[in-house]
């Protein structure tokens, strides 16, 4: 669930998924800890943690952005508060067939409001769908109408998630 900016003022572009290593710095690291941590920190507080002048911080966030670096600011709300507490992995092979189309298959389960995330995978299964539900009987009911009828899938593997935990730092290793 993602909102478009936060305290830095900034709005995060929409970018494909092909972004090469990008160059960052021990000021960049430090900048995307801070950010990892608590996206709606100020600027003139994250300025200060990373030991540079405000407009400067702004400036390097708004690369950072632009490079596609961050790819957005959001809110990380529990599903379960929204009335969706049964979360669940669920692993599609597509036919053989099917696979010149993989984006558009992607794209389409993108607009589910139960669908948090669509994850392209290598392996014997081509995605893995993170989906939030109220019950059992929705997730049942939305396997069985929107994956195992749709035409491209070959077969859906479910996984049950119990628990969901989230690491809160960025890692400060590796080139600088």
């Amino acid at each position: 669930m993602d909102i478009e900016s936060s305290n830095t003022g900034l709005s995060a572009p929409v970018r494909p998924n092909n972004l090469r290593a990008a160059s960052l710095d021990r000021i960049d690291r430090v900048i995307l800890r801070e950010l990892a941590n608590d996206a709606r920190i100020p600027n003139n507080t994250l300025a200060a943690r990373a030991g540079i002048a405000p407009s400067t911080c702004l400036g390097r966030v708004r690369s950072l952005v632009e490079r596609g670096v961050v790819r957005g600011f959001h809110a990380d709300i529990d599903p379960a508060a929204l009335g969706r507490g049964l979360q669940a992995m669920i692993a599609v092979r597509l036919l053989a067939g099917a696979r010149r189309h993989l984006g558009e298959f992607a794209e389409s389960f993108t607009t589910f409001p139960e669908v948090l995330d669509v994850y392209f995978i290598a392996g014997a299964d081509d995605y893995l769908i993170h989906v939030a539900m109220t019950d059992s009987a929705h997730l049942r009911d939305f396997v069985v109408q929107n994956l195992s009828a749709h035409p491209s899938v070959a077969a859906t593997e479910t996984t049950l998630i119990f628990e969901h935990l989230r690491p809160r730092l960025v890692d400060e290793g590796g080139p600088s």
